[in-house]
Order: C-alpha cells, then sequence, then structure tokens
C-alpha cells in the first residue's frame, strides 16, 4: 500500500524531457558550428581530450537528481502496518437564529456574522467530536446533519443568511426540537449550542429546554448584540439604503434579551456566555466539552504510512556531489585501455 503526500508535485517531472530536449539541440548546434568551421575529424584531433559521453553522463546525473528531489517533494508513503482507531466525543448541534433582527450592527459586523465567527471558532478547537447545524427564525431548518467532516461544516455555515427561513420570529422551541432529533444514539453524549439575540423568542421555549434535559442533552446560549439595541438595516447593493420602520413608521430597534437565553439554558442545567469575545465563548465551549463523558464513536481499521521523502532527497544529493567531479573531459586512465581499438 502506498500514497502520495503532494501529487501536484508529479507535473514538474515535466521539466525532465524539455531539458533532454534543450542538451540535444545544443549537441546538435555544436556539431553543426564544427562543420563550419572546418573538416570534423581535424576539430576533433584539435580537441581530443573532450568527450561527449561524459558530459552526456553528466547531464543523465542531474536529471536524475533532479527527479530524486521532485519525488522528495511529492512524497510517497508506504503503508507498513495497520491500526485500530479509536474516535471519542461528544455529539454538539449549533442552533443558529437567521431571523431578520440578526441583521443588526450593535455587534460587528452583524450579530449573524458575528454567531458565524463563533461557530467557526468553536469548530476550530474541536478534535473528534461530531456537529450539526439547525438555523431557525419564524420556525427551523436543518442546514446539516450530525457529521464529522468540519469543512463541510463550514461551507454549510457561511451561506447561511437571513432568506433561509420565510416565517420570521425567534421559534427557539422548534429549534431545540429540531436539533433533539438530530441525535439518534442514546449513549451519546449531547450538546446544543443555540446563538441568539433571545428577541420574541415565542411559546414553548422552557417546555422545549425541560425536554431537552429529560433526553440528557445539554444546552449552551450565547447572547448576541446588546442590551441598548440597534436598529435593523435595509441593503441596497451592500449598502445600508434604510432602516425597518414598524406600522406607525417608527425606526424598530431590536434588543438582546440574555435574561430569557439564562432561564432557558439553566432549564438544563447548562449556561448562558455572552457573544462579545469569540474567545471567551470558545473557552467556554471548550470547558464545558472537557468536563461532559466522552462516547466512543467507532473504531476503523486505518493504514499507517511511513514517509519515504528522505531516499530520495539522500539519493538526489549524493548525486549532485557525485557530478561535481565528473568532468566533460575524457578520463586518462580509461582512454590507456583503448577499449573501442580507437588508436592505430
Amino acid at each position: 500500500m502506498y500514497e502520495l503526500d503532494e501529487p501536484k508535485y508529479l507535473y514538474l517531472l515535466g521539466i525532465i524531457p524539455v531539458l533532454l530536449l534543450l542538451f540535444l539541440l545544443n549537441l546538435y548546434w555544436q556539431k553543426k558550428k564544427q562543420r563550419e568551421f572546418g573538416d570534423p575529424e581535424l576539430v576533433k584531433k584539435l580537441t581530443p581530450n573532450r568527450s561527449v559521453f561524459k558530459a552526456a553522463l553528466k547531464l543523465v546525473v542531474l536529471l536524475l537528481a533532479l527527479s530524486g528531489i521532485i519525488i522528495a517533494l511529492v512524497n510517497p508513503k508506504i503503508g507498513t502496518k495497520v491500526e485500530t482507531v479509536k474516535r471519542e466525543g461528544v455529539d454538539i448541534v449549533f442552533a443558529v437564529d437567521v431571523s431578520k433582527s440578526m441583521l443588526a450592527e450593535d455587534m460587528a459586523p452583524n450579530r449573524l456574522e458575528k454567531a458565524k465567527q463563533i461557530v467557526s471558532q468553536v469548530i476550530n478547537q474541536l478534535g473528534t467530536d461530531r456537529i450539526g447545524i439547525v438555523a431557525y427564525a419564524g420556525s427551523a431548518y436543518p442546514v446539516l446533519p450530525i457529521t464529522g467532516d468540519y469543512s463541510v461544516a463550514k461551507m454549510f455555515l457561511q451561506n447561511m443568511n437571513t432568506d433561509m427561513v420565510s416565517s420570521q420570529g425567534t421559534a427557539i422551541s422548534d429549534a431545540l426540537e429540531l436539533a433533539t432529533s438530530y441525535f439518534d444514539d442514546p449513549q451519546t453524549s449531547k450538546l446544543v449550542i443555540l446563538i441568539s439575540d433571545g428577541e420574541d423568542h415565542g411559546e414553548g421555549s422552557l417546555e422545549a429546554a425541560q425536554a431537552l434535559k429529560e433526553k440528557g442533552i445539554k444546552l449552551i446560549t450565547v447572547g448576541v448584540g446588546t442590551e441598548k439595541g440597534g436598529p435593523i438595516p435595509i441593503k441596497v447593493n451592500g449598502r445600508t439604503d434604510s432602516f425597518k420602520r414598524d406600522s406607525d413608521g417608527n425606526v424598530v430597534v431590536t434588543k438582546l434579551y440574555p435574561q430569557d437565553l439564562k432561564s432557558i439554558a439553566a432549564a438544563t442545567k447548562g449556561g448562558y456566555v455572552y457573544g462579545k469575545s469569540t474567545r471567551e465563548v470558545s473557552d467556554y465551549v471548550k470547558n464545558a466539552l472537557d468536563n461532559m463523558e466522552k462516547t466512543e464513536f467507532e473504531a476503523k481499521q486505518m493504514a499507517v504510512y511511513d514517509s519515504q521523502y528522505q531516499w530520495f532527497l539522500g539519493a538526489a544529493f549524493l548525486l549532485l556531489f557525485i557530478d561535481v567531479f565528473l568532468l566533460e573531459r575524457k578520463t586518462a586512465w580509461i582512454s590507456k585501455l583503448n577499449l573501442f581499438n580507437e588508436k592505430e
């Protein structure tokens, strides 16, 4: 079994035939100039120690050294043994508020983008935990099922926006119910991280949180926004054109309601953290995960590969060292042997 660590460098091997072609063209040019200069046999006698074979040998040595360096860059690996790898962790579902109030810019760049930053930072510090994503406003919407592929999770996360859910509001109860449906293994440790401004949280939130507690699911709520609040911008071509107004024509000011988020989290014996500092939120979540029991997800048979680049790199340096002592003139003691009966 083998694999190539950086196969893109194999394209550099295309340099080899180019250099070989240049050498042949140069050899042809030299022969042509010699014929123009005078009789080839006479010119040959004027340079008795010049060896075409040694020049070709030097080229071969250099090309082999270059090939060795390129293959070292590719870093071929050989599977030497098979190991059983166990994965342990916690199932985590991120429930992200995508209601229009999350467009308020009282937390830079806005509440929704801040929520994405928080989720991304938390994902960055995870190890073998599995994650899922739920979006919600007036209703809940499944974005990504439980997975261990963090790169895919981040891709889906960045595509989240306030147009994903048509009905407006902040139906936290729907989000918690949908998040609960993500957990398919009753033995797995479970955590829901809900990120919201807590405004217009709807009815049934505490009941939904109690249902999480009964199923052994811990809840952490993260508040984004400020209690002073801010208007909801209406943008045209990326620029703020106006602000959302109520039926009386007044600018709507949306605020953070931390007490509601704290109450929901407390119902599951979880916790609340203010989302102004992304680092503080990620540290808080990390501490919570460290205190949770890890569950073994799966055990896989995986081949362990050992890098072999050092052999090719060593051979390349050895060839370069040899090339230093290879001269393009004939070797005296070989010439004396007269292997091809050149002397008359």
